[in-house]
């Protein structure tokens, strides 16, 4: 069977393999397949070609295809340290294109870096450094003297400046002698209140394609992945971008085994922006390292609480201490997915919790006044699920309908005209890889995958 195109989704644990088909016609979903991932065993693209013949074997016969594009989050995925001048203001701004391109932040710093910083950078070993600080024609000392001393360590790491404009030519001459590639892009925040963080947020998704093809049992990647590299989370809010482009303000939200990502593409209503005191990107993603339903399990379950777990599932302590123990990857008994599902919606509603903003109220001489601090959702029209979790459910959808009722008054969520939809066949990060190239195909598919 010869087919158009496969999206590979090369996962720290499993492989997973989408074909599609028909891409300059009518596009369609021709199906899955997944292997073990091989970067450990030092080479990828035995893994790949495991899924490869998986997806042969669902289909049912042996398949041809003319590209093969990835996203990727083996090989520790993206990490990045973020250092800027004032954390609210360009280190938030730093963080926000980093984490929108993809990234694991591993390490924030607000200010003029100290020792203890370069050791923590040296230890982190990141794939990428970000420099920020300043807005254009302001405060220049600060990023010129955390660049010298990045530039110094000599770490043979990409950086990329994005900070204050009349620092570019000193910024040049500081990494002239050093083994670090660097990239000058616009600053992520050039003037008061105003976010600049596409121009970061691109360049960030290059330096990752340049680097994961060297990392560690990828450096073979390039013998079958013919197009582009994207790190998974990326791929996700690219995605997510393109269907906003299509029915307007939405969230995705991701529960995995490890983490819970939660991806906005939202305008902040009338209302919410005047009160706000602080700008907010219309594309964000948080992602919580501690909410995961497989690996973090145990930290959900102490979130929620065991007496209070064993009561919302009806069952003994001990019931629940032998489900702790003997908890799998997927879930197989009634009794199994119920504890995911109580774990799936505990991950949910506290990761868009965090990812969402409030209003607060403050009282002085003229009275009380009302501000609202972070991410408005309340213009959300869909809200979406993806991962292993909310796609696979029995109670997906209902999990989803519990965030707008989660609301305690203040929080800025979603409200229950929003509607839930699933990516039921589980390909939104294939096809925000897709979408680079093939967006009209990416969109179609995404459709067809949210009906139902």
């Amino acid at each position: 069977m010869k087919i158009d195109l496969l999206v590979a989704e090369i996962g720290s644990t499993t492989t997973v393999v989408n074909g599609f088909d028909g891409l300059d016609s009518c596009p369609r979903f021709i199906g899955q397949g997944q292997a073990p991932t091989t970067v450990l065993e030092g080479d990828v693209n035995a893994g790949l070609k495991a899924a490869i013949a998986d997806l042969a074997k669902n289909i049912g016969e042996p398949i041809e295809y003319k590209e093969l594009l990835a996203s990727s989050s083996a090989a520790g995925g993206l990490k990045m340290t973020v250092h800027g001048l004032v954390y609210d203001m360009t280190v938030k701004a730093a963080k926000e294109a980093a984490l929108g391109a993809g990234a694991n932040i591993k390490y924030i710093t607000a200010g003029k870096l100290r020792k203890s910083d370069l050791r923590k950078i040296k230890e982190i070993n990141p794939n990428i450094i970000l420099i920020a600080g300043g807005v254009d024609y302001g405060e220049r000392e600060t990023a010129l003297y955390n660049s010298e001393l990045i530039a110094e360590m000599n770490l043979g790491i990409p950086v990329i400046y994005a900070g204050n404009i009349e620092n570019h030519e000193d910024v040049k001459e500081i990494f002239e002698e050093s083994n670090s590639e660097l990239y000058i892009v616009d600053n992520v925040y050039p003037r008061i209140d105003e976010l600049n963080i596409e121009p970061t947020r691109k360049v960030i998704q290059q330096v990752f394609e340049n680097h994961i093809i060297h990392a560690p049992g990828m450096e073979k990647i390039r013998e079958m992945v013919t197009g582009p590299i994207m790190p998974t989370p990326g791929a996700v809010m690219a995605a997510s971008e393109l269907l906003y482009n299509d029915l307007g303000n939405l969230m995705t939200v991701d529960v995995g085994g490890a983490t819970t990502d939660v991806h906005s593409v939202t305008e902040d209503s009338d209302e919410i922006s005047r009160i706000l005191i602080n700008p907010e990107p219309k594309s964000k993603r948080t992602v919580e390292g501690d909410l995961g339903v497989y690996v973090n399990m145990k930290n959900v379950v102490e979130l929620i609480g065991k007496e209070e777990l064993a009561k919302q599932l009806d069952i003994s302590m001990d019931e629940l201490e032998h489900l702790i123990a003997n908890h799998k990857p997927i879930p197989e008994t009634v009794l199994e997915i119920r504890f995911v599902e109580a774990l799936t919606l505990h991950a949910t509603l506290t990761a868009v919790k965090r990812h969402a903003g409030q209003l607060k109220h403050l009282y002085g001489p003229s009275g009380k006044k009302t501000i609202a601090e972070g991410k408005d959702l309340t213009g959300v029209k869909y809200i979406i699920g993806t991962g292993g979790a909310l796609t696979r459910l029995p109670r997906r959808k209902e999990i989803l309908r519990e965030i707008p009722l989660s609301n305690t008054g203040n929080m800025l969520l979603p409200t229950k005209e929003s509607t839930v939809l699933i990516d039921n066949y589980y390909i939104m990060a294939s096809l925000g890889v897709m979408s680079r190239k093939y967006p009209d195909a990416a969109l179609k598919l995404l459709h067809e995958s949210l009906k139902g």
